[in-house]
């Protein structure tokens, strides 16, 4: 996890590199490179009446909006439609038809014109450990547990400032990115489906009794005001102070082909400018360089892609919501490496190969409003 004012933690391996929460700064950057390498009548008296307000979209059949009810327990459990957020929530809109950004061009080059996607996430190990940011999902019932901001004791080093307060409903096992001897970004998640609440910490040691990580936020999955703490330059547990699990991308979602992911996904980009774009509230870097993406900014898939009826199920769902929904900028990282869970089912040679061969040059960033420097 890298901070522009805290010390920095050790890099992950480029099969493991995803999201880390924090600052950074040019440095921070030139680290994320190498961490890459490594891991939408008339009145009866004849008068025109206002227009009545446009109801509300049905959702689609199976699918809930700001509600986790529905999901199962445990370790990578499936959500069964249940969609974190509102469904006109940033994170779920329909981002197909948005206007472009005039600096499009420059912004895409500096990710990488030629360079394709990479799926941060797959089934079996590497180097042992899940490939891919794990989460949990547990009950309302769940104990919490005491939350420590420090590393190592020392809570100067850490975001407490920045992070809301313990405890959190996180079992002292639950699974930690890159497994429990990693030395890299530590995510852990967790949602508490009968509350709508999702509780991420990083990076995070499992203590006797409590965590201690560097970072928490908790967020209310049943809400547009998605963390009524957080102040404006905030971290989180990610580098752009946006939640980690809304964005990745699930195995039960793509498994549905097609349609089957109906919200945006996260991605990762070695170089990031000093400033954000809502929904991120924190930057990540001390570059100034207009060219370069700032956190929270937003790509789609082009509508003159054309993906490949050939592609497995999953990689057609990952490329339509790409279409549909887009990505978002959160964190220095590989370029275009895409955040997912850890799902024994994914086919990691097809997810590399298809996704691989969708190369920068197809995307294109939404125009953003609203930028922070």
């Amino acid at each position: 996890m890298q901070r522009q004012r805290r010390l920095a933690i050790g890099a992950v391996p480029v099969m493991l590199l995803s999201a880390c929460g924090g600052g950074g700064g040019g440095a921070d950057n030139a680290a994320a490179e190498e961490e890459a390498r490594r891991r939408a009548a008339a009145g009866g008296d004849g008068s025109t009446p206002p227009p009545a307000p446009a109801p509300a979209p049905l959702p689609p059949s199976g699918v809930a909006y700001g509600s986790m009810s529905r999901a199962s327990l445990g370790v990578g459990a499936s959500l069964n439609g249940a969609l974190p957020f509102p469904a006109d929530n940033a994170w779920n809109t329909d981002i197909s038809a948005a206007p472009v950004d005039p600096n499009s061009a420059n912004l895409i080059a500096s990710i990488g014109l030629n360079v394709g996607l990479h799926p941060d996430f797959g089934s079996g190990t590497y180097q042992g450990q899940p490939i891919g940011i794990p989460y949990q999902v547990v009950a309302g019932t769940q104990p919490k547990v005491r939350i420590q901001y420090s590393v190592n004791g020392d809570a100067s080093q850490a975001y407490g400032d920045e992070s809301d307060p313990g405890p959190y409903p996180i079992p002292l096992t639950a699974p930690i990115e890159g497994g429990p001897a990693s030395t890299g970004d530590r995510h852990v998640l967790v949602v508490d489906r009968d509350n709508n609440r999702l509780y991420e910490i990083g990076p995070a040691y499992p203590r006797a009794d409590f965590w201690e990580c560097m970072a928490g936020a908790i967020f209310h999955l049943d809400s547009n005001n998605v963390r009524p703490t957080a102040q404006p330059r905030w971290t989180s547990a990610d580098a752009a102070g946006l939640p980690i699990f809304p964005g990745l991308v699930r195995h039960d979602e793509a498994r549905l082909g097609a349609g089957g992911i109906r919200h945006a996904l996260r991605f990762t980009v070695q170089r990031s400018r000093r400033a954000y774009v809502p929904p991120a509230t924190h930057y990540a870097s001390s570059n100034t360089d207009v060219n370069l993406p700032p956190m929270g900014m937003r790509v789609r898939l082009k509508a003159s892609y054309v993906i490949p009826s050939t592609f497995s199920p999953e990689s057609q769902a990952i490329l339509q919501a790409l279409k549909t929904h887009g990505m978002f900028v959160a964190d220095n990282g590989g370029n275009w490496f895409i955040s997912g869970a850890p799902n024994d089912n994914w086919d990691n040679d097809r997810l590399n190969s298809e996704l691989g061969s969708v190369k920068g040059s197809q995307f294109e960033v939404i125009r953003m409003e609203g930028l922070v420097t």
